[in-house]
């Protein structure tokens, strides 16, 4: 099973949420904004490419794709996903007991951390691939795809992804 990362910039927002509880915000991909050039070719994802696995998956909120970061899990309540007109915004409930998202959230606010990521697989038939419009460059257009996490990232794929607390 191949599992790849994709990460951008995106603003987050932090609110107080109730005890300890502070709020992490922001867009894990945003639909049809370029990646990066990544091993010789750029993608993007489509209108609701994520909308089936937001509704039926497990998925985890990690700091830099880290499993011994857990962040929030959609299941768990503590992580909530949405697909909306400008691509897959996220808010992880941060409870500021644990010290790793202590730290995030400190990152966050001193704009350290200002973008975020998201691991996934692609479905069977959930690509296509074309020219970008330079005429050269491979563009792979995704629109289905299995999400695995959400993160706040260092390094993202996707520049147009933000991340934020509130």
């Amino acid at each position: 099973m191949t599992i790849e990362r994709r990460t951008f910039a995106s603003d987050v927002e932090h609110r107080s949420a109730g005890l300890n509880r502070r709020l992490i915000i922001g867009y894990a991909y945003k639909f049809r904004s370029l990646s990066r050039l990544m091993g010789g070719f750029r993608e993007q994802i489509l209108e609701g490419a994520g909308a089936e696995s937001i509704r039926r998956d497990d998925i985890r909120a990690l700091l830099n794709h880290d499993a011994n970061f857990v962040l929030g899990r959609n299941t768990a309540g503590t992580l909530k996903l949405a697909e909306d007109s400008t691509g897959l915004h996220y808010e992880i409930q941060a409870d500021e007991r644990i010290s790793y998202v202590s730290d995030l959230l400190i990152a966050l606010e001193r704009g350290d951390i200002t973008h975020s990521s998201f691991g996934f697989r692609v479905n069977a038939g959930g690509q296509e691939w074309a020219k970008h419009e330079d005429g050269f460059t491979p563009l792979r257009s995704i629109n289905s795809l299995t999400i695995l996490d959400v993160s706040p990232v260092t390094y993202p794929a996707y520049l147009s992804s933000e991340s934020s607390a509130v």
